[in-house]
């Protein structure tokens, strides 16, 4: 299958091969054999990844977080809501599902048309083709008074502040009371994304960061700051030389990705 992707929707691949590497591992940090079996149906030159090692554990780091996250919040609220931003070929619900809860893939129609190649919908698992910068997928999304989760993984980084902060504001006034995981870079993540070694393959750059998560409290007065998660904290080994470094503070908080948790009051 020849994608005919472009762009940041391009950068869906990323984290699909990431997955599909980590299974193949001999001991692999988690499995995702979906992602596997989706490698080897698309028409993709996935070679060039090969050796984005730092991407690779960056990506199987905040995957641990997020999934462990999201297990977290359906123990909590089993019947609850889940609401995944610019999801690309993301197979989280299928690793997480507990039976009960409901999910929704929000991304552009073109990603969209790509998952429904590989996934189906039902009851409970639907998929929304739209921007998450605009409001039209909002009205496809009904909690019904159950408790929200929003997951933002790989994505902020590719908006400007201004759409940050409009995103964030509109879904602070339709989900007040609704949880937040959000993947952060920081400024200086940002401004070195240039030889960022698999996104600028692809002629991208990032265009926004802050230093920490309570920084994202100044965007908007909805949102309060919960907890924060940095990448360098897991499978140091797996890290290299950068996990040395990383016990440099002003390595660790500077040079690295991390997955914030917020919520809207």
């Amino acid at each position: 299958m020849e994608p005919n992707l472009s762009g940041v929707p391009e950068t869906l691949l990323i984290p699909l091969w990431a997955k599909a590497a980590e299974t193949r591992r001999k001991r692999p940090i988690f499995r995702d054999e979906r992602a596997v079996a989706m490698i080897e149906r698309i028409d993709y030159d996935f070679s060039r990844f090969a050796k984005a090692w730092r991407s690779q554990i960056g990506i199987v780091v905040r995957t641990g977080i997020l999934d462990r996250a999201a297990r977290e919040f359906m123990a909590e609220h089993p019947d609850g809501v889940v609401i995944n931003l610019g999801c690309g070929l993301d197979t989280r619900f299928h690793r997480v599902d507990n039976g009960r809860i409901a999910w929704y893939e929000v991304d552009l129609p073109e990603v969209i048309r790509i998952r429904r190649r590989f996934f189906e919908e039902s009851d409970r698992y639907r998929m929304i083709a739209g921007s998450v910068l605009e409001e039209g997928w909002l009205a496809e999304v009904a909690p019904n008074g159950r408790p929200v989760l929003i997951i933002a993984e790989g994505l902020l980084m590719y908006f400007s502040e201004a759409e940050v902060r409009e995103l964030l504001g509109r879904l602070a006034a339709h989900f007040p009371g609704a949880a937040m995981l959000l993947e952060m870079l920081t400024p200086t993540c940002v401004r070195l994304s240039a030889q960022h070694d698999t996104v600028s393959r692809m002629g991208l750059r990032f265009q926004w960061g802050i230093p920490d998560g309570r920084a994202l409290e100044r965007l908007d007065p909805r949102i309060r700051w919960l907890a924060e998660w940095n990448y360098f904290d897991y499978h140091r080994r797996r890290w290299r030389y950068w996990g040395w470094l990383a016990l440099i503070p002003a390595f660790k908080n500077n040079f690295n990705g991390r997955i914030v948790r917020i919520r809207f009051v």
